[in-house]
């Protein structure tokens, strides 16, 4: 018996979607309510998709030629749940996703960022259950409570200019998007690197970066919409002028970064 458990014991290695987040300053990890929630409870912001934003954050230094270390960069994880962080000097210090993952951005199904007196208003107007709540911020909103149609992308990106409903979701996606990164670019130390656009719509979807740039063309954003157009399926490269901040697509490996880790410990150990 101990023989046949000695030859089945193997090394397990958690990684964790929410350690890139750990350095995060109180600034940005803090909510505004009373801070004995925190100190009691918990109660912070975790963020989520850390290994997508860590994987291309750190593939982007090829790109660039610079080292982790020094990198300033703002990363896009997009896809059906979706989220943004801000890196600086190789350390997040701030991310969309909060205590859960429904914080932030608009997505598939989620609301993202909401007037927190909706819920109560919901409740006790509108007699609906906190559970039946949960239920619609999660799985009932984003994409799929704009449009009353889909949450998936593609729907959106072959409808956008045939019906009100593709063009209203698209539309507000993309504004959200672009207030953060515009907002992001606030934390930088002294520049941007560059921007990055990861996960299934950001590595797939054109439209979504057009839209989401040319809100920032004030910024400094200028588009090359020939290299966006032929950046997709599992491309990555540059898509935008010289004269503008680079704009990356690049191709998010959860799985290889999980597994390079994984090696990492173990190779400690």
């Amino acid at each position: 018996i101990i023989e046949k458990y000695s030859v089945l014991s193997k090394k397990n290695v958690a990684v964790f979607d929410t350690s890139f987040y750990k350095d995060m300053p109180e600034t940005s990890f803090l909510y505004a309510i009373p801070y004995d929630f925190y100190q009691h409870y918990g109660i912070r912001r975790y963020g989520a998709h850390g290994i997508s934003h860590e994987y291309v954050s750190r593939k982007s230094c090829i790109f660039l030629n610079k080292n982790f270390n020094s990198l300033n960069i703002i990363t896009c994880h997009l896809g059906n749940g979706a989220s943004i962080s801000a890196i600086c000097n190789g350390v997040c210090v701030d991310t969309s996703m909060g205590l859960t993952p429904l914080e932030g951005l608009v997505m598939g199904t989620r609301s993202g960022d909401i007037d927190p007196s909706i819920i109560f208003f919901m409740n006790k107007q509108l007699h609906i259950n906190l559970n039946e709540i949960e239920t619609i911020l999660n799985k009932k909103s984003g994409l799929l409570g704009l449009s009353g149609i889909s949450s998936d992308f593609r729907y959106f990106e072959k409808n956008y200019n045939l019906t009100i409903e593709a063009k209203r979701s698209v539309d507000i996606f993309c504004h959200r998007l672009a207030k953060y990164i515009a907002s992001y670019m606030t934390l930088m130390k002294n520049h941007l690197d560059a921007v990055v656009f990861t996960g299934g719509i950001g590595e797939n979807v054109p439209l979504i970066r057009e839209l989401t740039l040319s809100k920032l063309s004030l910024l400094g954003f200028k588009i090359n919409l020939k290299l966006n157009l032929s950046i997709k399926e599992g491309k990555s490269g540059l898509i935008t002028d010289s004269n503008s901040y680079p704009v990356f697509v690049i191709s998010t490996n959860e799985e290889l970064f999980i597994a390079q880790e994984t090696m990492n410990v173990i190779n400690k150990q």
